[in-house]
Order: C-alpha cells, then structure tokens, then sequence
C-alpha cells in the first residue's frame, strides 16, 4: 500500500536511510537524524503545493512503512514522470518494489494523463534493474557519468515506458 507520509515517518524512515547498503548507489546517504527529519518535512511541504508535481509516498506492507515509492512530473508541457523507490533491505526480494513501481505507473498514466515515464538506475544496481525490467520499462541506454556519488562518477541506465505500451 502507498500512503501520504506523516511527521512521525521519519522513524521507519530512518531506519533503512542511514544503512550504507540502501544508498550505496545514490547521492544521498547515509542519512543522519536529522536528514530523515528534513526528507519527510519536504515531502509533506510538496505535497501541499499546487500544482503538485511530487509524490513522495510511505510504502506500507503489513502495517509498517518500509520504503518510499516515488512520481515525479519532470516535465508538464510534454507529459513526462519519473519513477524511484527506496525499501528497507529486509524486504527485498519480495516484489515490493516492483508492486509499488507498478501503481506508480499506472497513477501516473491513469490519473496525472502523463504521457512518458522514466527511471534511471546504478548499472551496478542489478536488482533496481531487473525491477524496471518487470514492470514492462525498456532500457533505452546509459547516461554517462550524470550523478556524482561518494565513490566519484556514476553512470545511470535509462529506462521508459510509453502511455501506450502501459497494460495493467
């Protein structure tokens, strides 16, 4: 299940954003405190705005939130989103995250009438894209040293899906 966040996450939150493993693929992390505290401040501040082009929501499996399931609208004009998630590693492996990449698809095809939508991954990140893979994305190709990480220099897969190929 996805839900809106609440203030009291940053708890669960936490516990999988400070661990090295969960972002050893990302330019954030791992998360103190007080990072956690801002991440889920900022995403209830985007979640107020109008137009919202951010949704940030609390994965929730049974009745604990472990993980963030991401949409973001990178572009209104020409109708295009991006996909992440984050789970906590004790729950990998179960299909979570290609659940919650699933209905974020689909809401952003279904309700947000977007027209294209991408995720990036770790080329090292062999599980995120076995993820995009299932739920239907196609790799498009590899961005070349586009996010600088604690280790220098990484690369991105990118992968899509268009409005019309999305069958659920």
């Amino acid at each position: 299940m996805l839900r809106e966040f609440t203030e009291s996450d940053w708890i669960d939150l936490h516990l999988y954003a400070s661990q090295e493993i969960v972002c050893q693929f990302q330019p954030w992390g791992p998360n103190t405190e007080s990072d956690s505290k801002d991440f889920v401040y900022q995403v209830i501040q985007d979640a107020a705005k109008e137009p919202r082009t951010r949704f940030a929501l609390a994965i929730v499996y049974n009745e604990s939130m472990i993980g963030t399931g991401e949409l973001n609208i990178r572009d209104e004009t020409n109708k295009v989103g991006e996909v992440a998630y984050v789970v906590h590693p004790d729950f990998w492996g179960k299909g979570i995250a290609t659940e919650v990449a699933t209905l974020l698809i689909d809401f952003g095809f279904k309700q947000l009438n977007l027209h294209r939508i991408f995720a990036t991954c770790d080329p090292r990140n062999i599980g995120s894209s076995k993820v995009l893979e299932k739920v239907g994305m196609t790799k498009e190709g590899r961005i070349r040293e586009d996010l600088l990480i604690r280790d220098g220099w990484r690369d991105s897969l990118l992968y899509s899906v268009l409005e019309h190929e999305w069958e659920i």
